[in-house]
């Protein structure tokens, strides 16, 4: 991933630069350090607000950050707006080159896309707290859920996390050929590596984490994160405080899991 930047720890900036009504939500199009544009979600009524966050990843999509804010069109993954409904403070940012961000992290210096999200999330955490979240989750599913889990290993700030559809062992990724984790959206370095080779695995990331809670949403037929080698990883990372859910689905969030997750994130 490459060396992790002070800039990652320093105060952040924000601008707001449009807000609407969206069902009683109040739904604010910020810009954080001049940058990264996301969306704030604030729940309906400020003495419904638990002064609780959660920074909200999303997937894989051309949209960005609109789909865990409700404005995509899978409702499954609008978790931002319905964490939000819930009382919750919500900031759902994009990740470089998707929705509004144009971002080239290696003209930067960067050596790898997955470094520059977790600064971004880092900093994104920060813009939750001045705005008076205390204690801040993160949730994401697909490419959110695995940089959920990679922020959080950095960020001792996130006192939980809900990752899905997010990980699996490096063994039991497509068999080992760790192709789809080397391009320039994630980290070039892992090219042409063998499980083996890696310096890391998923189960390292959830022991880094803990004994954060974490909730995984992991679908029995997920073609891209084997169901097994997500129980691997949970088992061999020693995390005693990990939740684990396998639906009857492919690659989603469904409903009924959502729904545990949330409830599990209240209760811890």
């Amino acid at each position: 991933m490459g060396p992790l930047p002070k800039l990652a720890q320093a105060q952040a900036k924000f601008t707001v630069d449009a807000e609407t009504l969206d069902g009683g939500l109040l739904r604010r199009h910020i810009t954080i350090d001049g940058e990264v544009p996301a969306w704030l979600l604030l729940p309906p009524n400020p003495e419904r607000r638990k002064l609780r966050g959660a920074l909200c990843l999303h997937q894989t999509t051309k949209i960005g950050k609109d789909e865990p804010a409700g404005l995509g069109g899978k409702p499954n993954l609008h978790y931002a707006r319905e964490l939000a409904l819930r009382g919750y403070i919500t900031l759902a940012p994009d990740y470089a080159n998707f929705g509004e961000y144009r971002y080239d992290p290696y003209a930067h210096g960067y050596v790898s896309a997955t470094m520059k999200g977790i600064v971004n999330h880092m900093r994104a955490v920060s813009v939750l707290k001045m705005i008076g979240a205390t204690r801040i989750a993160a949730c994401g599913h697909s490419l959110g859920g695995h940089n959920s889990l990679f922020v959080a290993a950095f960020d001792p700030r996130i006192e939980a996390v809900i990752t899905s559809c997010g990980f699996t062992s490096f063994a039991k990724y497509y068999g080992g050929n760790l192709t789809g984790w080397s391009h320039k959206g994630y980290m070039p370095k892992i090219a042409a590596r063998r499980p083996e080779a890696m310096p890391f695995d998923f189960k390292d990331v959830l022991a880094a984490i803990g004994p954060r809670p974490v909730f995984v949403n992991a679908p029995l037929r997920d073609a891209n994160f084997d169901a097994s080698g997500v129980d691997d990883a949970v088992r061999d990372s020693g995390h005693s405080k990990i939740r684990v859910e396998h639906p009857d689905c492919e690659h989603d969030f469904p409903p009924e899991i959502r729904q545990m997750a949330y409830a599990w994130l209240d209760s811890v």
